[in-house]
């Protein structure tokens, strides 16, 4: 039975909906593994002012890549006028990899791609996204220069990996060079995201967060 409000007068399961939206969004991040993004996201959602951390949610689910779209349009069903949906997933081994991008962003779903895996993105947090083809050679390489920079050994299960990066490199920086890069392959004529390599859009995510919580100071 709906509860009444002091006037006597029935809530609606909408109205007390409405009242539990964020009120700087509410971010729906669905990815393909459960370390690296789940720590970053979790990391930045950390980061932000106490009194906004409950404006702005960034709510992290995982899935199996091929189901990344179906289960970001299923979790943003429930008050989808108010959800944010991102799916974050890698070139990696994903031989549908542009595929899965164009009928994501059909289907209303905001992108944040990385080629060749989420580690090229935190690269751009030391300054510069090396040509690395492979994502095995890729997290090895970023591990060693995160370990150079942070002397930490890199786990993609460390719930610190936000804030290590934040403290020992320049997000700012980050964002710059992730744009860079990306302007650099459509000049050399790759529009297709399997070919831009190295290349994210992880940073139009970090960035539309970060601008949202400078704002609301």
């Amino acid at each position: 039975m709906a509860r009444k409000d002091r006037m006597g007068n029935r809530k609606t399961r909408d109205q007390h909906s409405k009242r539990r939206v964020p009120e700087m969004g509410y971010y729906l991040v669905v990815t393909d593994t459960e370390g690296t993004e789940r720590c970053f996201f979790d990391g930045l959602h950390d980061s932000l002012p106490e009194d906004m951390k409950k404006k702005l949610v960034i709510k992290v689910m995982e899935t199996k890549t091929q189901n990344l779209i179906q289960k970001c349009l299923e979790l943003t069903a429930y008050e989808a006028q108010y959800r944010i949906p991102w799916i974050v997933f890698d070139r990696d081994q994903v031989i549908n990899f542009d595929q899965i991008i164009q009928e994501a962003e059909r289907a209303g779903i905001h992108v944040g791609w990385s080629n060749p895996c989420f580690e090229i993105w935190m690269f751009a947090y030391f300054g510069n996204m090396p040509v690395i083809q492979d994502s095995w050679v890729c997290c090895s390489r970023f591990g060693d220069l995160y370990k150079k920079k942070t002397g930490q050994d890199y786990s993609k299960t460390d719930a610190t990996i936000y804030k290590r990066l934040c403290e020992n490199g320049d997000e700012e920086k980050a964002f710059s060079v992730a744009e860079q890069k990306y302007q650099q392959c459509l000049r050399e004529g790759k529009n297709i995201p399997s070919k831009m390599c190295p290349a994210t859009r992880v940073h139009e995510l970090v960035g539309e967060i970060r601008r949202k919580a400078l704002q609301n100071m």
